[in-house]
């Protein structure tokens, strides 16, 4: 027998609370001490947990969802869960700890669809700039990879909303006016509407689609209130610091101004490299080129509202500690904080942008990055406005899930600087927010270039027909985690042997075959043998990857679209070799199998590609007598017999041709 009493004594310094081992239970064991008004830090294991409160009163929290404890209550975490327990009382939080493993429970909990279903989800692809209508290098990255990402929320019941826009004040906005001789507004609002007929033709239809100028006062002021809530905060204070002009006083940053970047050496604009990532402050840069003048720019003194961002590192890691952020952004941060101190400038000097309330630093625009934080709040506020949801863009809630799409070359922004503002604007709010970042999409080997005329625009190729074409073979060469290129040759080829050589093929071929031997119906399976059997387990398994593959854990529209074709791969092999014994009498009850497993594979098939191709989901899903595809499988099912069967003359795919000069 083991007896184990509390003991203050024996208390120890753990996951931000204290804790004391108990030796020999046979699982792990522990007590553990909340103090009033501390919280532990968030945890997440593959080991199931228990937690018995023997003493106090406060919250538990678990993945973002908040519940009351005290003295009598019983928490089973499941592996993977994050959690914290928080003391809101005024006596210590005791509690007794018991965890162990359990590998099936893990497995189980690593595969679960529907982890996030009862909170709501803010997926947002990050805001275009308003410069340009978007090319495939654009539509590769964020947008599909939100659209689908919300496709697959939506399937498996979960509240899930895609949000964009265009980030209008952006200074490569006021660059392409001045080159156009437009004004800054006329040229947002031109290429915003652009952009949003783009994201449309490819089937992308965002829920909330936020164009910062064209928001009006409602916007600017809830942006000049945020910043005077970091004001307020002290995080951020005026600060006189050194700056570059051009030959004729132009203050100069982001677009007005190249150079080599003091961290990689990479050639770079100002504020940001896109080659390391890093930021940089403009006078850091070696051998800069004013862009306003082609000369070398001076430096001198300018006063602007600057962030200590190296005062924020434990705020910035404990926040990578909570949601799902790539070893990728971790290892970013972990290079910015590295260098020691570092200021950024919050407000710039510029006429085209949000002045802030704050008048003793004169001539100021909020910078836009600084100003996308607030967006993003803002545009979860517009959402809830229509939806009639209390969301307020001032008081942020504990239970959203924010989702990021973007790209490398905004990490810094998302994933340091902005967890940063929220830290000091809403100083008692966790921002529980999930990462997804892709790399540059290349064409033909080189950067997509909107000034070269080296890009394939969304509305030179995009077309009813070819839609679903363009989405499978983005989602299939997307840069994740790796730059990757999109070869005009690649994609005709991919088109004709995989979609059309192999989908098509396959799936007019089971029609045929069901038109000739079975009346244009499904069969009932008949007699089952090891083969039938291991063809049902193997599409089993390709259900449980693509579920992993589109969730929130493990999302990859690479591995997704790999399993799509891995599928039908597997039917046709499946076909071929159990095919050889059709129309042999002897053997008709297992060809009857043979035939339904097929359909049961197209079936599949069209369910798991909805949040891919979904033209091509519903059209399949509608010739083999089922509605659109809106729910997730939760395994793989026959055919109703008898229902009627329409693959035979069915076209999902045609060839496409590039269209445009511009795709060369």
């Amino acid at each position: 027998m083991i007896i184990s009493t509390y003991d203050t004594a024996a208390l120890r310094a753990a996951l931000g609370i204290e804790m004391a081992g108990i030796e020999g239970a046979g699982v792990g064991a522990g007590w553990g001490r909340v103090a009033p008004g501390r919280a532990s830090d968030p945890d997440r294991h593959d080991e199931t947990e228990v937690f018995v409160v023997t003493a106090g009163s406060g919250d538990v929290v678990v993945d973002g969802r908040r519940r009351e404890v005290a003295a009598g209550s019983m928490i089973v975490f499941e592996p993977f869960e994050t959690h914290v327990l928080q003391n809101t009382g005024e006596e210590d939080l005791v509690f007794l700890t018991l965890y162990w493993r359990d590998a099936e429970r893990a497995a189980g909990a690593s595969t679960r669809a529907d982890r996030l279903t009862d909170r709501p989800q803010f997926v947002f692809s990050t805001p275009p700039t308003p410069n340009g209508d978007l090319h495939l290098g654009h539509l590769s990255g964020p947008y599909l990879g939100a659209d689908a990402y919300v496709r697959f929320q939506r399937m498996n019941g979960a509240q899930a909303w895609h949000l964009t826009g265009s980030d209008d004040y952006q200074s490569y906005v006021e660059a392409a006016a001045r080159r156009d001789g437009h004004e800054p507004a006329d040229t947002a609002a031109h290429y915003s509407a652009e952009i949003a007929a783009t994201l449309r033709l490819m089937d992308i239809e965002p829920d909330q689609y936020t164009a910062t100028h064209a928001e009006g006062d409602d916007y600017r002021d809830g942006l000049r209130d945020f910043f005077s809530q970091l004001v307020a905060s002290g995080g951020i204070t005026a600060e006189q610091a050194p700056a570059l002009f051009d030959a004729s006083g132009r203050y100069l940053y982001e677009v007005d101004v190249t150079g080599v970047c003091p961290t990689c050496s990479s050639g770079t604009s100002g504020n940001i490299c896109e080659e390391c990532g890093e930021p940089n402050s403009v006078v850091d840069l070696s051998d800069p080129v004013a862009a306003t003048d082609g000369r070398t720019p001076t430096t001198g003194t300018v006063t602007r509202y600057m962030l200590p961002l190296h005062e924020h590192r434990a705020d910035i890691e404990a926040h990578h500690g909570l949601g799902r952020v790539p070893a990728r952004l971790r290892e970013l941060a972990h290079r910015v904080f590295r260098r020691g101190r570092h200021d950024v400038a919050v407000t710039h000097p510029s006429t085209w942008g949000v002045q802030p309330s704050q008048t003793d630093v004169p001539a100021q625009s909020i910078w836009v990055w600084p100003e996308m934080a607030y967006g993003f709040l803002h545009g979860i506020q517009s959402l809830g406005r229509r939806l009639d949801r209390p969301w307020k863009a001032r008081t942020p809630e504990d239970d959203w899930k924010i989702v990021h799409f973007f790209g490398y070359d905004n990490s810094f922004y998302h994933s340091v600087l902005y967890p940063a503002l929220y830290r000091l604007a809403h100083p008692g709010w966790k921002a529980d927010i999930d990462y997804h970042v892709n790399e540059f999409y290349l064409l033909e080997g080189s950067k997509f270039s909107t000034s070269r005329r080296h890009a394939i625009w969304g509305k030179d190729i995009l077309t009813e027909d070819s839609v679903d074409a363009v989405r499978y073979f983005l989602a299939r060469t997307r840069p994740e985690g790796r730059r990757s290129d999109f070869r005009s040759a690649s994609f005709t080829a991919l088109v004709e042997a995989d979609l059309i050589g192999t989908w098509q093929q396959w799936l007019n071929q089971v029609g045929e075959r069901v038109a000739k031997e079975y009346d244009g119906t499904a069969p009932d399976a008949g007699m089952w043998r090891p083969e039938h059997s291991a063809f049902l387990n193997r599409l089993e398994t390709r259900r449980r990857a693509l579920t992993t593959a589109l969730g929130p854990d493990g999302f990859s529209l690479n591995q997704a679209a790999e399993e799509l074709h891995g599928l039908v791969q597997d039917a046709v092999r499946f076909s071929r070799e159990e095919g050889s014994a059709s129309g042999i009498e002897r053997w008709s009850s297992e060809a009857r199998t043979t035939m339904a497993l097929e359909l049961a594979a197209a079936r599949l098939l069209a369910q798991c590609a909805a949040p891919v191709v979904p033209r091509f989901a519903k059209k399949l899903a509608l010739a083999l007598g089922d509605p659109e595809p809106l729910q997730w499988p939760r395994t793989v099912r026959l055919l109703e017999p008898g229902t009627p069967v329409d693959l035979s003359e069915t076209v999902f795919f045609t060839p496409v041709r590039l269209q445009g000069a511009d795709a060369a």
